[in-house]
């Protein structure tokens, strides 16, 4: 967490990310709860840390907490606290996030999979700024501004009945929309080299050279779908890895785990046997294996194939879609449903 006053680190001069960048710094002094909305590594939270240390409440906590990471009766807990007895194990009171942050803010990370119960606590808490604690029936005051963050389309969630439409109404009094990498190219090379020139002095060597023209080519070819986070890992990546010190860095190892002796994916080795038997009998199937998991795992499979394939005809889409058996026009069409570039890279 950066010190307080302290603004964290935002790198870029794309319109797109600077008019986002105008955006937060506008909405940091209004004590209202924000929405932050992007894909994942693109920097919602160094964002809510902006909307935070430029807003009255700089001076106090800024709490965090992944709703994503903890079981429906554990997220309650860490966000309300609880009593001594509440529950089985619960010895003695513990203070919640939410009295933790007071006088300050509550990041919440994927806010999306709050369930609708704690969802209905967060309202009350947002909305009128009270709460009880886990097995408790004193109402307690709270100062907090919440900053909810997510990747998830909140207002389908609305819809379809899995986020409450009160709870949105109350936290998008403004929504912040972050652009993806893949939308603003011309940020590439000057975080590429921002995460070059800081790996480099952590590595101790005495300055940074740049990247060859081709390396900046694959940087900005690349569709980035781990965004800013997965940038920062290749360039340190391909920084540790050069060995002419003197020299510009000419390699971008995207995937670090290419390799010849690379294992097959076990998601393929466990679907084959379900395709040799159709039906399989009751006692085979796992009582915790949904059809949504399932559909999950088989779509990550999908996408996995297709970075794979693009990491290994340096990117270009003609080469890897023969790689893999498809056409050209239904390779595009995998790349855009699953968000891995709308541009030609290469043909």
């Amino acid at each position: 967490m950066p010190e307080a006053g302290v603004l964290p680190p935002l790198v870029g001069e794309s319109p797109s990310f600077l008019g986002m960048l105008d955006m937060v710094s506008r909405l940091a002094p209004l004590d209202r709860p924000v929405l932050v909305i992007g894909e994942r590594g693109t920097g919602k939270e160094l964002v809510a840390a902006r909307l935070h240390f430029l807003s009255r409440r700089w001076d106090r906590p800024l709490v965090k907490l992944n709703c994503a990471a903890l079981a429906e009766s554990l997220l309650e807990s860490e966000l309300f606290g609880h009593e001594a007895g509440a529950f089985t194990g619960a010895t003695r009171r513990r203070l919640g996030r939410f009295e933790l942050a007071q006088g300050g803010s509550l990041f919440l990370d994927e806010i999306a999979h709050c369930s609708l119960a704690v969802q209905e606590k967060l309202l009350r808490a947002v909305e009128y700024g009270e709460f009880e604690r886990v097995g408790g029936s004193q109402t307690l005051a709270c100062d907090v501004r919440v900053i909810g963050a997510t990747n998830a389309d909140l207002p389908s969630l609305s819809s379809a009945g899995r986020f409450r439409a009160d709870l949105l109404d109350r936290l998008a009094f403004e929504v912040v929309t972050l652009p993806p990498l893949r939308c603003r190219p011309e940020d590439i090379p000057v975080l590429a080299n921002h995460f070059a020139v800081s790996m480099s002095r952590r590595l101790e060597h005495p300055f940074f050279p740049g990247f060859t023209t081709e390396a900046l080519a694959q940087l900005q070819a690349y569709p980035w779908p781990g965004n800013i986070r997965e940038l920062k890992n290749v360039v340190e990546r391909s920084v540790h890895r050069r060995r002419d010190l003197a020299g510009p860095v000419s390699e971008i190892t995207f995937d670090p785990f290419a390799s010849p002796f690379r294992p097959q994916p076990l998601l393929a080795d466990a679907i084959t046997p379900a395709l040799a038997n159709s039906t399989p009998p009751q006692s085979a199937v796992s009582p915790a294996t949904s059809t949504n998991d399932f559909e999950s795992q088989v779509r990550a499979f999908e996408r996995r194939l297709l970075e794979t394939a693009l990491a290994d005809h340096r990117f270009n889409q003609k080469q890897a879609a023969a790689g893999l058996g498809l056409g050209y026009h239904q390779f595009r069409r995998l790349l855009y449903k699953h968000r891995l570039g709308s541009g030609e890279v290469s043909s």
